[in-house]
């Protein structure tokens, strides 16, 4: 089973205008339901004069758990359209609240609609959307004499290094895809001779956009 899934990097916040009705969309990554509805009800005191605070919210690997709100507009044109954005993207634990300060022109089912989805998009895309995908953190220890080679390879390679530690050798700690890691470490033993040691720390979460890992 793939357990890498996509996400928001990070808090995202946009607005725009639409028939003189302001829109704004805020979105969060989110590890539990309590997290949801704590970031809702920050939104909400934020804007106690809004309009509306509309939101929707999914949570879980298995995106086992969907909520949203249409607070007060018709049904059917806010809520869901923000949970389908969410859905449409593959999303898991995210939260989006979209506010609305009614601007006096109505726009209509089919027009609350198109707007709250443009709510929760450029929310969305203002958190970043990236996907998680499990790295295992590695340490390799090798002599000096091979540091250029094995530097040159990672960096051509577009490994994700995290830091370098000099003592009487160079230790690199570097992330490898779940997938990758017994084809890198045979790489790295043959361009070292054997003359390394490759140690497994940990398995992470890489956040990746683009293949580029982003770093908060």
């Amino acid at each position: 089973m793939d357990k890498n899934y996509r996400t928001i990097f990070d808090y995202g916040e946009d607005e725009i205008i639409i028939n003189k009705s302001r829109f704004i969309g805020y979105s969060m990554p989110i590890n539990s339901e309590e997290e949801a509805l704590e970031f809702i009800e920050r939104i909400k005191t934020k804007h106690r004069d809004a309009t509306h605070n509309v939101y929707a919210y999914v949570v879980g690997m298995d995106s086992n758990t969907q909520r949203f709100s249409d607070d007060g507009e018709p049904s059917g044109t806010a809520g869901i359209p923000v949970l389908e954005v969410i859905k449409k993207e593959d999303l898991r634990n995210v939260v989006v609240v979209v506010t609305r300060y009614f601007g006096g022109i109505k726009l209509g089912a089919g027009g609350l609609i198109r707007a709250y989805t443009k709510g929760a998009k450029i929310a969305l895309e203002a958190g970043q959307i990236v996907d998680m995908v499990l790295h295992q953190k590695v340490k390799i220890r090798i002599d000096y004499t091979a540091y250029g080679k094995i530097e040159n390879f990672l960096l051509n390679g577009g490994y994700f290094v995290d830091e370098t530690i000099f003592d009487d050798k160079v230790n690199i700690f570097v992330y490898i895809d779940n997938k990758e890691v017994e084809r890198f470490q045979n790489l790295i033993t043959d361009m070292t001779n054997g003359n390394n040691e490759f140690e497994i720390l940990a398995e992470e979460y890489v956040p990746i956009k683009d293949g580029k890992r982003l770093i908060k």
